[in-house]
């Protein structure tokens, strides 16, 4: 993943999250996140007291002109199914409902128990669809986690210059 703060090295999870894995290569190859960028950050200091904080930093096609209403939603493939945990570094989908994510992924920043199965971060308590993890540059992740923002978004945006096979 090339960006403007530098680059991220990602290693998937096909073999425990195979449908959301082959969603997020098919999206990556047909170039959907070309030109994408990280656009929101969920910070301590920037969510409701009491609420169930996390740290993240949230990127993907939102801010483009990407059509992306016509896309089918992943079906979800929770981390009771997977077994892979929300830790620092892990790769995930953003959603609304369960089978709603598409193109939008996050990147962990330190521990987030309440994104897996069970977890109170999202009122279904069916958690997030986490896929892969960070192998290389959570320099950069961090990097970017530390730029300004206003209202949970990045002030400007990051771009992801494009997202490519190794």
């Amino acid at each position: 993943m090339a960006t403007w703060a530098g680059d991220i090295e990602i290693e998937l999870f096909p073999e425990k999250a195979p449908k959301t894995v082959a969603a997020f290569l098919s999206y990556m190859d047909s170039g959907f996140y070309e030109k994408s960028a990280f656009y929101r950050i969920l910070s301590r200091d920037n969510q409701a007291t009491g609420a169930n904080a996390a740290e993240l930093i949230q990127g993907g096609v939102y801010l483009s002109e990407v059509n992306r209403d016509y896309l089918p939603g992943i079906p979800h493939e929770s981390t009771s199914q997977t077994g892979l945990k929300h830790q620092h570094g892990t790769l995930s989908m953003a959603r609304q409902e369960p089978g709603t994510a598409t193109t939008e992924f996050f990147i962990c920043i330190g521990e987030n128990p309440g994104f897996d199965f069970g977890g109170k971060s999202n009122p279904d308590g069916q958690g997030y669809a986490a896929f892969g993890r960070v192998v290389r540059g959570m320099d950069v992740v961090m990097k970017i986690y530390e730029r300004p923002e206003r209202d949970q978004e990045f002030t400007p945006p990051v771009l992801i210059k494009q997202i490519f096979r190794k």
